[in-house]
């Protein structure tokens, strides 16, 4: 039984990976593998890749077509506050924050903001389940 938060999150339907790799052994490519293993919809976000293992990648989430998505961020922690501020501009309601991630101001903003927040806890490979193939 998975924590109502991820449940929540994974409800959405429609996910994004803020740091989507083309490095097969970053978790920015194993999270994206992760939700594709799965047969979620899922896109990237990379500044400077248009695809990631056949998922579509955008320079922002701000920048993403469609409905809001419940977002993975897998980039470093500098970057949170950023990230934040950008799915609160594309109008996401759910981050979470994989191990290493996090930042806690940018975690309170988020929360302010009224975001729903996943950090300090499991990965997303760990609750969906990933095989590393």
């Amino acid at each position: 039984m998975r924590p109502p938060a991820i449940e929540r999150f994974l409800a959405v339907g429609a996910f994004a990976v803020v740091g989507a790799s083309d490095d097969r052994d970053k978790y920015g490519n194993k999270v994206l593998r992760c939700y594709q293993q799965h047969g979620l919809p899922v896109v990237g976000v990379h500044p400077r890749r248009t695809e990631v293992e056949g998922a579509p990648c955008y320079a922002a989430l701000t920048a993403v077509p469609g409905p809001p998505r419940a977002v993975s961020i897998v980039a470093p922690p500098a970057a949170a506050p950023r990230i934040v501020a950008d799915a609160i501009a594309a109008g996401c309601k759910h981050l979470w924050f994989q191990p290493g991630a996090e930042q806690a101001d940018a975690i309170a903003a988020a929360r302010q903001a009224g975001l729903e927040v996943i950090a300090d806890g499991p990965c997303v490979l760990v609750a969906l389940g990933f095989r590393d193939v």
